[in-house]
């Protein structure tokens, strides 16, 4: 089988990053979606990849305007309804000149190109040789797989985080891994697959602005605390250690709130003390209704 290109923007990056109520950080996924519906006549704001209550509204309303189920969830068959605009995700191919489609989108966003019309015309080439010729990459005006990578990950990886090799493991992979290490712990498999898709859709090389980064999103505070009192060991930085520390910890929540998983999520979200203390916050409500919701799909 191919392997996917799986980039730290990511190709699969779609669920509740696209939903109204989280934390307002961008997703450059996000921009596509936005363009796509800006198409439609039904987004009017700004191109920002801020899945803000607008954007999770007019998702809505197109879902509903084409039969679909009016989730907010940017998923395959909302994507496919959009036509050209919701697909290709970004990092599944190649991109030059004439192309249209998401992924264009996404990568006019990156880019900083002051029109983001999912259009790969003249100045999106021209933009792409620029960036191309400050990396040191060859300068071709295409957005191929290094150049897309190198690009994704200087605008999403904080300089001050070490530098992770790009990993290519392919959706079915990662699936595997959430799998196996969820057996290990004793959990519901949908339940964590649920909080990994929320989280990075599976992408292995998301990385976010606070420095949470892979599959589960893994701040490094709990990256550590996972080494020296969950597991008494280090774990390797992968896609593979990253979904098992990312395991670990929620089975440790789980205990800490004696096996309620809507205590665990929103423990995992806003952390165990503040929840003791003031309770589910009503962007961490939201939060753990989309991981429950998403417990019920085929992930």
């Amino acid at each position: 089988m191919r392997p996917r290109l799986l980039f730290v923007t990511g190709a699969l990056l779609v669920a509740a990053l696209f939903l109204a109520g989280r934390a307002a950080a961008a997703n450059p996924q996000t921009a596509g979606l936005q363009v796509a519906l800006r198409a439609y006549g039904l987004y009017t704001g700004q191109i920002d990849a801020i899945a803000g209550p607008e954007t999770a509204t007019a998702t809505r309303i197109f879902q509903r305007r084409h039969g679909l189920f009016p989730d907010g969830l940017a998923g395959r068959k909302t994507r496919a309804a959009m036509g050209v605009l919701g697909r290709p995700l970004f990092g599944r191919r190649q991109m030059k000149r004439g192309d249209f489609g998401w992924d264009v989108s996404v990568l006019q966003y990156l880019l900083r190109l002051p029109a983001v019309d999912g259009f790969y015309g003249p100045e999106t080439a021209a933009a792409v040789a620029r960036w191309q010729r400050k990396l040191g990459l060859a300068v071709d005006g295409v957005a191929g797989p290094r150049s897309i990578a190198v690009l994704a990950r200087r605008r999403a990886v904080p300089l001050a985080q070490p530098q992770r090799s790009l990993a290519l493991e392919s959706p079915t992979v990662i699936r595997g891994s959430l799998e196996r290490w969820a057996a290990v712990y004793g959990l519901e498999p949908q339940l964590v697959k649920a909080l990994a898709w929320m989280e990075s859709g599976f992408n292995p090389n998301l990385t976010s602005s606070t420095g949470a980064w892979g599959v589960m999103q893994i701040q490094p505070a709990t990256w550590t605390y996972a080494e020296t009192v969950l597991l008494g060991r280090p774990v390797p930085h992968t896609a593979d250690g990253n979904v098992h520390v990312g395991t670990a910890y929620l089975h440790h929540l789980l205990n800490l709130f004696h096996g309620d998983e809507h205590y665990a999520l929103a423990a995992w979200y806003q952390g165990a003390k503040a929840v003791r203390t003031h309770g589910l916050y009503p962007e961490t409500q939201t939060f753990v209704a989309d991981v429950i919701a998403l417990k019920s799909r085929s992930l």
